[in-house]
C-alpha cells in the first residue's frame, strides 16, 4: 500500500496547517495551561505537548493504518451510511443498538484523530469534507442519548455496553473540542457525565448498582459466576468511560468519585487468584482486601465465549489507553491500569498449548505472524492488528520486561501483516471475504484501535520526551 500524502508532512500537534488548528485552539496556542469552559472540560492543550514525527519504524506502520482506516471510514463508509440530514439537522443514525451507536462513535475517533495529527489522507475526500462529516457524527451521538433525548424511539445509553459507545463519542469530541458548537459541546458532556455517574453506583461486586452485571467471572470462594466469560472487557471499557470523565473535567464535583472508580474496575479486570491474598496496594487500593473475585488465571490467560479466547486476552488495550487519555491531559495514568498486563502478554508469547496435528506451539507462533487459538476462534481467521496494537502498547509501556521475542519484534510482524491485508484494497479498508472477521463492525474496530495507539505513540515518542506517565 503507497504512502498518503500526509505521510510526507510533519506532525506537530496544534500547529499551523492545511486544516488551519492554530486559530482553532486558541488559547492553546500560547502553550500556557488551558482553564475549564463554560461546559466545565478542559481543552486538550496541544501545543504544549509538543511533537512527533512518526518517521520511527512502528510509527510508519501505524500511521498507515490510520491514515487508510479513516480514510474509508469517513469517506466511503459514510457516504453509503448517511445520505441525508433528518428535520432537526442530524444524520439518521438508523436506531438505536450497538450497530446504529458504536460504530459511527469508532469512525468518529478514527477521523477526529487523524485530522487533528495531520495524518488525514485527503486524496479522495478532502480534508474540510471530511471535518465536517466527523463533526456530524460526534453532535448527532451526543445529541442522541438519553442525558439529552427524551425521544424513547431514538435515544440510547444506560445498557451494558453504552459506557464505551460514550467514551467513543466523548473522546472524538474532546479531540475535536474547538470545532464544535456550545450545544455539541454541553451534550458530550451531559452524556459522559450521565454514563460515567451511574457507573460510581456499582460496588465491589456489581458493575452499577447492587444487581445485575458483575465484576467478576468467578467469585472469591470459587463460585463460577458466568461460566466461560470474563467480565474483563467490560470492567475496562468501563473504566474508560470513568478516566475519560476525569481527565476532560478535572474540578468536576464527581471526579473523585469517578477516579476511584476507574481504578476499582482496571483492578477487578485484571484480578487474578494470586490477588486475593496479595499483600501490596496499588493507588490506594489493597487487592485483597477490595477484590471479591477473579477474572483471569494466575498464568495470564482468560475465557471469553467458552473457549481460552487470545482476542480477549488483548483487549486490555483498553486498559493501556489510559496512558493516553490522562497524557493528553498532562497528568498521569493510574498503576492500576497496568496490572497484570506483562503476564497476560507472557501467556501470548511464552506459553505452550497443544496443537491439532500434535507438539505445542505459544499463542504466538514462533517466527510468524500467524496466531495458534488453542481452542479456536470464533470471531474468523485474520485479526493482525488486533495483536499488532496490543505488542505495540505492552512496548511503549515497558510490560514486556524480561520476555523474549520483545514485544517490538512482535508488533513489526503482525503489523506488516495488517499493512498486507491493507494492501488488497485501494480506498484503505482491511476486509475483504466475511470470514476474516465476522464482526460486524470489523473496519470501525481496526480505525478506534489505530486512533488510540497512534496518540500513545505521539506522546510516548515525543520530540520533548516520554511524555506517558503512571503513577
Amino acid at each position: 500500500m503507497s504512502d498518503p500524502p500526509a505521510l510526507s508532512r510533519r506532525r506537530l500537534l496544534g500547529a499551523a496547517g492545511s486544516l488551519g488548528l492554530a486559530g482553532a485552539f486558541g488559547a492553546g496556542a500560547t502553550g500556557t495551561a488551558l482553564a475549564a469552559d463554560g461546559q466545565g472540560v478542559v481543552p486538550v492543550n496541544w501545543p504544549a505537548l509538543g511533537s512527533y514525527s512518526g518517521a520511527d519504524a512502528a510509527g510508519t506502520r501505524v500511521t498507515a493504518v490510520l491514515a487508510g482506516s479513516a480514510r474509508y471510514l469517513i469517506g466511503p463508509w459514510y457516504a453509503a451510511t448517511y445520505t441525508h440530514y433528518l428535520p432537526d439537522g442530524h444524520i439518521d443514525l438508523r436506531g438505536t443498538d450497538e450497530r446504529a451507536v458504536r460504530l459511527p462513535a469508532m469512525a468518529a475517533v478514527a477521523a477526529a484523530t487523524a485530522l487533528v495529527t495531520d495524518v488525514y489522507d485527503p486524496r479522495t475526500l478532502s480534508a474540510a469534507n471530511a471535518t465536517v462529516r466527523t463533526r456530524n457524527l460526534i453532535r448527532t451521538l451526543a445529541a442522541r442519548h438519553l442525558a439529552n433525548n427524551p425521544d424513547p424511539g431514538t435515544r440510547w445509553g444506560g445498557g451494558w455496553q453504552t459506557a464505551l459507545w460514550a467514551y467513543y463519542t466523548a473522546l472524538a469530541g474532546w479531540l475535536f473540542w474547538d470545532r464544535l458548537d456550545t450545544t455539541a459541546q454541553g451534550h458530550l458532556v451531559a452524556m459522559l457525565v450521565w454514563e460515567a455517574d451511574r457507573l460510581t453506583t456499582g460496588d465491589g461486586v456489581h458493575l452499577i448498582g447492587t444487581g445485575g452485571d458483575q465484576l467478576y467471572m468467578t467469585r472469591r470462594d470459587g463460585t463460577v459466576v458466568t461460566p466461560g466469560d470474563s467480565k474483563a472487557e467490560e470492567d475496562n471499557w468501563s473504566a474508560a468511560a470513568l478516566s475519560l470523565a476525569a481527565a476532560m473535567m478535572p474540578c468536576h464535583p464527581h471526579t473523585a468519585r469517578w477516579t476511584r472508580r476507574n481504578i476499582e474496575l482496571l483492578l477487578a479486570a485484571a484480578a487474578r487468584p494470586a490477588d486475593l491474598t496479595s499483600g501490596r496496594r496499588i493507588n490506594g487500593i489493597r487487592p485483597a482486601s477490595w477484590l471479591q473475585g477473579t477474572n483471569i488465571a494466575d498464568d495470564g490467560t482468560l475465557e471469553n465465549h467458552a473457549r481460552l479466547h487470545p482476542l480477549y486476552m488483548v483487549a486490555f488495550d483498553q486498559s493501556l489507553y489510559q496512558g493516553f487519555v490522562f497524557g493528553l491531559a498532562n497528568r498521569a495514568a493510574p498503576r492500576a491500569a497496568l496490572h497484570n498486563i506483562d503476564r497476560t502478554y507472557a501467556a501470548l508469547v511464552d506459553k505452550p498449548f497443544p496443537l491439532p496435528g500434535g507438539g505445542t506451539s505459544p499463542i504466538y507462533r514462533v517466527d510468524s505472524a500467524e496466531i495458534h487459538y488453542p481452542e479456536g476462534n470464533d470471531w474468523g481467521t485474520h485479526f493482525p492488528f488486533y495483536f499488532g496494537n496490543f505488542d505495540l502498547l505492552v512496548s511503549l509501556t515497558g510490560q514486556d520486561r524480561g520476555i523474549s521475542p520483545s514485544a517490538a519484534v512482535w508488533e513489526q510482524r503482525h503489523n506488516e501483516a495488517q499493512l498486507s491485508l491493507m494492501a488488497r484494497f485501494p480506498d484503505g479498508r482491511t476486509y475483504g471475504a466475511a470470514g476474516e472477521n465476522t464482526y460486524y463492525g470489523r473496519e470501525h474496530r481496526v480505525g478506534v484501535m489505530a486512533g488510540q495507539t497512534y496518540l500513545t505513540l505521539f506522546l510516548a515518542r515525543n520530540e520533548t520526551g516520554d511524555l506517558l506517565r503512571w503513577r
